[in-house]
């Protein structure tokens, strides 16, 4: 006879079950030496986390200082999160492959070093390239952190609040990101947002050696060099194609960029499947699970840095808040992420996640709501409900959707599977300052009334960034000035309309596909 109080098995039991079955000889109560680990591997998700979400609230200092174009604004943002999702795969499998702490002591380091130059960039084309090669080091840090968890913890419900912490810590790193970076422009220079990497990463390279033993794949596959390079070629034509079909339209070549990357994503799927020892197993998305929690991750991630990408501008150029005031306004929302985070573990052993992630998407969805119905109205009261409700549902959803990313690949290949799951997020990450701030900035342009007097080179500049518009009128007589920044504000607020309903539509779809998809998954292989 069942006994009907015997507790649900979900997704995430089955999960950190099949995890702790690696090795069961091995004593299933994580010491304290495994905590202070995590500790440590927290360390590199909050600081990769964060570095995609702090040059936001940098970007005012940064445009006064280097003026860059409204093309380069965007690149300074997406060089590093574009290099990151590209390789995160592919430092994944060499992660599995070489050592997954050697990964990241070798992706710390570099990541240190290039902290330091892009502090002190002189142009913008150099910032750009200095954020690309911090999303190369960047990779090799990701993935071995997930990962090395599943070698240290090997108790089911102390593995699963291991995994609860570095989800909140992933996603609160990114609301943090504002926060930081107010306080650090209040009093230093745009370059420290960068020099943070440092003292952080230091004490990494001390502790990790000594608390984190290494961990590989017993039976590597080869070193697939194509698939390296697809992986790439796949997501930068996407990229610049969607940046190009926002800002001029038919005429430039966006169309054609974004042909040719979705060609190089189809070929490497296809020499994933036909690889005996695939890079990613691209099998793994025929199941729902997997597929749709992927999903939830990458429109989770558009929306909330889409989100900060315009909250941060309006608080600062249009509320008029200091970088300080302005991470505080969002400190709420910070908060609210992380301790959903926390508190969708007990939630997630009774609710499954096909009802459980679409309610926490709906809470997202209704953030964006708010700031659609409420944009333009002065006060910053809508912007920090907004984000509480963002933050709630996107600290919930991540949380959820990360176990099951890794509920459903095998334990060997934990780098590549991990992979998955920072791949979508970074994806995200350049996909919400592409879509959202692409359109943002048409739209502006689109809605901004220019006074007569100004000359050919201020006009070009009021047009640029809502940065640049202030800057022009801050110089010009009293009335003209005030005109000229009224209309700037009036014109991003109205684009910020816009890019809510797509943001509310994101998440509806989000929900969606969570409803549908997020079925229990099968045990991984051993």
């Amino acid at each position: 006879m069942t006994n009907t109080t015997e507790r649900t098995i979900t997704p995430i039991d089955r999960a950190t079950d099949a995890a702790a079955r690696i090795d069961p000889g091995r004593s299933t109560r994580a010491p304290r030496r495994a905590w202070l680990a995590l500790a440590v591997l927290m360390l590199p998700v909050l600081l990769v986390s964060v570095d995609n979400t702090v040059l936001s609230f940098a970007l005012p200092a940064i445009s006064a200082d280097l003026a860059p174009t409204a093309a380069q604004q965007l690149w300074i943002i997406d060089a590093y999160p574009l290099v990151l999702a590209g390789l995160l795969v592919a430092m994944g499998s060499a992660g599995d492959r070489y050592g997954r702490r050697r990964m990241l002591l070798i992706g710390s380091t570099g990541f240190a070093l290039v902290s330091i130059g892009a502090a002190f960039a002189p142009t913008a084309e150099a910032l750009i390239v200095a954020r690309a090669a911090l999303g190369f080091f960047g990779a090799m840090l990701m993935p071995s952190t997930l990962s090395l968890l599943r070698a240290v913890f090997t108790e089911r419900e102390q593995r699963r609040l291991a995994i609860a912490i570095w989800a909140s810590g992933f996603a609160a790193g990114s609301a943090m990101g504002p926060l930081v970076g107010g306080l650090l422009l209040e009093h230093f220079h745009w370059g420290s947002v960068f020099l943070l990497a440092v003292p952080v990463l230091v004490p990494l390279l001390v502790f990790v050696p000594m608390l984190i033993p290494e961990s590989r794949d017993p039976a590597p596959g080869r070193i697939d060099l194509v698939s390296t390079v697809l992986s790439l070629a796949a997501m930068g034509p996407i990229v610049y194609g969607i940046k190009s079909l926002a800002t001029e339209g038919m005429h430039g070549f966006g169309v054609q960029a974004i042909a040719l990357g979705v060609s190089c994503a189809l070929w490497f799927v296809r020499r994933q499947l036909r690889s005996e020892t695939p890079m990613l197993d691209v099998r793994l998305f025929r199941q729902g699970s997997f597929g749709g929690a992927v999903v939830v991750n990458l429109f989770s991630v558009i929306a909330l840095v889409g989100f900060l990408y315009f909250v941060s501008q309006h608080l600062q150029l249009i509320a008029g808040l200091s970088p300080v005031e302005a991470g505080l306004a969002l400190l709420p929302g910070l908060v609210a992420m992380i301790a959903a985070g926390l508190l969708v573990v007990p939630v997630a052993r009774r609710v499954r996640p096909r009802v459980l992630v679409p309610v926490a998407l709906g809470l997202s969805a209704s953030g964006y709501l708010v700031i659609a119905l409420f944009a333009g109205s002065g006060s910053i009261g809508p912007i920090v409900l907004a984000f509480v409700l963002l933050g709630v549902g996107i600290g919930a959803a991540e949380t959820v959707s990360n176990e099951l990313i890794l509920s459903s690949a095998p334990p060997a290949k934990a780098g590549a599977a991990s992979a998955v799951s920072e791949t979508a997020y970074e994806l995200g990450a350049v996909l919400g300052t592409a879509i959202l701030g692409s359109i943002l900035a048409v739209q502006f342009r689109a809605g901004l009334v220019l006074p007569s007097v100004l000359t050919d080179q201020q006009a070009d500049a009021a047009r640029e960034t809502l940065a640049g518009a202030m800057t022009v009128a801050d110089g010009l007589p009293g009335p003209i000035g005030t005109q000229l920044a009224a209309s700037a504000a009036h014109a991003f607020d109205a684009g910020v309309v816009v890019t809510s309903l797509i943001g509310v539509a994101l998440m509806a779809a989000a929900a969606v596909v969570a409803a549908i998809a997020l079925r229990n998954p099968k045990a991984p292989r051993a």
